[in-house]
């Protein structure tokens, strides 16, 4: 098989001439030429399509594609212009449902001519590169009806006329407009932006631009936002109905530009109705309005962030400097509250919780808040207020609340260590006169700002816990010991270590005999029971409970301080005591003493001694007497109730000095931590590290920084450039 040869065959046209008639090509047209009237003419029904693609096929096959192609569009341009007169001729409402009219019956005749001319698409029209039936058909209504001179222009405005009266709220045939401007999409998108899209926009935007100025002068901000709300929905909403979807972005864009972006200014700022008008009022609704519109335009959402930031700081600058408002720390703080409480609903409600806004927020709080050097003082005296006993109404979750807005304050301190000691005091007076809502709440808070600032912020704080805690079990011990003392007047004491609580100078006082000794038992006790310690009393910070029987044998026990205790013990072996006498016996600071008989005599229902001669200040010369005529209808009387008050002048000035005395060694710690980790390092790196450092804490001041450099220096722990005396080395 594989030897036999291979043999080639190959297979030739016919010798003979195949004849074709001469007038083949004219007759065969004139059927198809005489089709495509009947088609137009909508006269079709008694055609026979397969005779007439037949005929349309052996043209092309017998070389007369050309005229066969030329053809279809001589007759079919004939046909159009017929058309166009007709069209032309339409008056008012009928002109574009004429229109329409001829376009479907044009489009329906296309197909049928296009089924027809099948085989010349496929295979002539490939060939020659011409453009197909269907394509052909479009551009040839194109050109001969759309860019008709007389139906060009007079097309455009007639859709123009009408998107108008749908503006100004005229009802017209949304479907004809859809069917008119879906024609130009189907001519092709260049027809459809060139011919309609580009001077729909056109005049859109000068339609908007003398709106607006029309809205902008007779309305309020408030109504003209919600009228160019309605005017944007409006247009999406016209896309939709009749438009190509594409054409939304630009129609949107119109609108934004010409109704909000060329408008902020004056918005935002109106008199009586702009952003701040709304802020004032609380209109959600409003803000939230003008929220949506302007994040849609460049720089809408920056100025209506620029024009609350600068609102809210002023009223915030006014809320703090107002000396007025400064008068009570309470009110002071909760006003605070209550604009962070109401930013926060503004931004949530009307901003969509937009984080730029929030920052916007914070930065404007931490300003103003700072501007009141007193600020970190009331902020504790807040809390203290809020954590003591006898606050009616506030369940645990409420207090927990509280206190998370608290801190949401704390964090915008710059001087945060200001309030340390401020609410170390408070605390500690709490404590010590077990006028605090629960330990819960307070270790709560104690949680709260470990969390924010770290373990060492609050060490000393979880030691006055631990120290009450422990003092609780040392009693316990001391009266186990002492079992003979259950009878008579019982003491409590609370051992404080000296680090763990606010430094106060031990003020002197003497103490009545029967308290006397039983504070020397409880001292033998304690140093029996721990080697190595020291124990000093300080009584300006204790209470005591009395029972006393006034004239006519009322009886009623009075909560009072040791200094208030120790003055009436006097009085139960003298009727009458002068100031001096007083003051000699109790040796009590005359500063304190005078504080302490202003409380017992003066004060209207808990004065229990009366004073003479009769004032509300404390003269040298005054004498004092058991008030036997005292009368209260409760049988426990608290009297000068020790209660966090806002400091004096002297006193703010001295706790001020204590925090810059304690600022100087955590200033220079951070100052070698840096140089022991950096080695060399110059003046404005040094000062711009250490106030990076210490801002969890406090702002740090650079004289300050400055100065710790120099005793660093002075204690050798860095020394300076030889060359560079801005330059530092660290020395190990």
């Amino acid at each position: 098989m594989s030897n036999q040869k291979k043999r080639n065959f190959q297979i030739e046209a016919f010798k003979h001439r195949v004849v074709v008639d001469p007038k083949y090509a004219d007759k065969t047209w004139q059927i198809l030429e005489r089709a495509i009237h009947q088609i137009y003419n909508q006269d079709a029904s008694g055609l026979s399509f397969e005779e007439l693609y037949r005929n349309a096929y052996n043209m092309v096959l017998h070389k007369f594609g050309e005229k066969l192609y030329t053809g279809f569009i001589a007759t079919m341009t004939g046909h159009l212009k017929e058309k166009a007169k007709l069209i032309e001729a339409a008056q008012g409402g009928a002109f574009l449902e004429e229109l329409n009219k001829k376009w479907n019956e044009h489009n329906k005749a296309l197909e049928m001519i296009r089924d027809i001319l099948m085989y010349m698409d496929r295979t002539y029209i490939e060939s020659t590169k011409k453009p197909h039936v269907h394509p052909m058909g479009l551009s040839l209504w194109r050109d001969n009806v759309v860019h008709s001179v007389k139906i060009h222009a007079r097309l455009l405005n007639t859709l123009l006329d009408l998107v108008h009266k749908e503006r100004t709220g005229e009802v017209i045939d949304r479907g004809l407009v859809r069917n008119v401007t879906k024609m130009f999409m189907d001519l092709g998108e260049s027809v459809y932006q060139d011919d309609f899209e580009k001077p729909f926009l056109e005049a859109s935007s000068e339609f908007y631009k003398v709106e607006s100025m029309e809205f902008i002068e007779s309305c309020d901000c408030g109504e003209y936002l919600r009228r160019a709300e309605k005017r944007l929905t409006e247009e999406i909403d016209r896309v939709g109905h009749y438009l190509d979807g594409k054409s939304e972005d630009k129609i949107t864009s119109v609108v934004e530009r010409e109704m909000i972006a060329n408008h902020m200014q004056r918005l935002v700022h109106m008199e009586n109705s702009g952003l701040v008008n709304m802020l004032l009022n609380d209109k959600y609704e409003d803000l939230g309005r003008m929220y949506n519109l302007f994040r849609r335009v460049t720089n809408g959402l920056a100025t209506v962030r620029d024009v609350m930031t600068s609102h809210l700081r002023e009223m915030g600058k006014q809320l703090v400097t107002d000396p007025e408002k400064s008068k009570d720390p309470v009110e002071f703080v909760q006003r605070l509250l209550d604009e962070r409480d109401k930013y926060d609903k503004i931004i949530s409600t009307a901003f969509g919780n937009d984080k730029t806004f929030q920052n916007a927020s914070n930065s404007s709080f931490e300003y103003f808040i700072n501007l009141n050097t007193r600020s970190p003082e009331f902020i504790s005296l807040f809390v203290d207020d809020k954590l003591r006993k006898g606050l009616k109404g506030i369940a645990d979750v409420d207090v927990e609340v509280i206190l998370d807005k608290v801190m949401m304050l704390f964090r915008y301190l710059q001087e945060k260590d200001v309030f340390e000691k401020y609410y170390k005091q408070h605390l500690a007076k709490r404590l010590l006169s077990g006028k605090t809502v629960s330990d819960d709440a307070e270790k709560s808070l104690i949680v709260k700002l470990k969390t924010e600032c770290g373990y060492q912020f609050t060490s000393k704080l979880e030691g006055m816990f631990t120290d009450m805690k422990t003092s609780e079990d040392t009693m316990r011990g001391f009266y186990g010991s002492h079992p003979e003392l259950s009878e008579g007047p019982s003491l409590t004491v609370q051992v404080l270590t000296t680090g763990s609580w606010p430094t106060q100078p031990a003020v002197p006082c003497n103490l009545p005999a029967e308290v006397s000794v039983l504070c020397e038992k409880f001292r033998s006790y304690y140093l029996g029971t721990h080697t190595g310690r020291r124990l000093s009393w300080q009584t300006n910070m204790g209470t005591a409970d009395i029972k006393a029987v006034f004239g006519k044998g009322q009886k009623h026990e009075l909560n009072v301080s040791t200094f208030q205790m120790c003055v009436l013990m006097l009085f139960n072996n003298s009727d009458r005591l002068s100031y001096k006498e007083i003051e000699q016996a109790t040796e009590i600071p005359a500063p304190e003493l005078k504080r302490c008989l202003q409380s017992l005599a003066c004060v209207k229902g808990k004065n229990v001694i009366k004073k003479e001669p009769m004032s509300k200040d404390i003269g040298e010369d005054d004498l004092f007497v058991v008030n036997d005529k005292f009368t209260s209808k409760f049988y426990k009387v608290k009297i000068g109730t020790v209660v966090a008050q806002k400091e004096t002048e002297p006193e703010k000035q001295e706790t001020r000095q204590r925090v810059e005395e304690d600022r100087k060694p955590q200033i220079e710690a951070a100052i070698v931590r840096i140089m022991k980790s950096r080695k060399i390092l110059d003046h404005n790196n040094i000062i711009a590290e250490v106030t990076k450092q210490l801002q969890p804490r406090f702002l740090a001041n650079p004289t300050e920084i400055k100065k710790r450099i120099e005793s660093l220096i002075e204690r050798d722990f860095l020394e300076r450039d030889n060359t560079d005396r801005k330059l530092y080395r660290y020395l190990a």
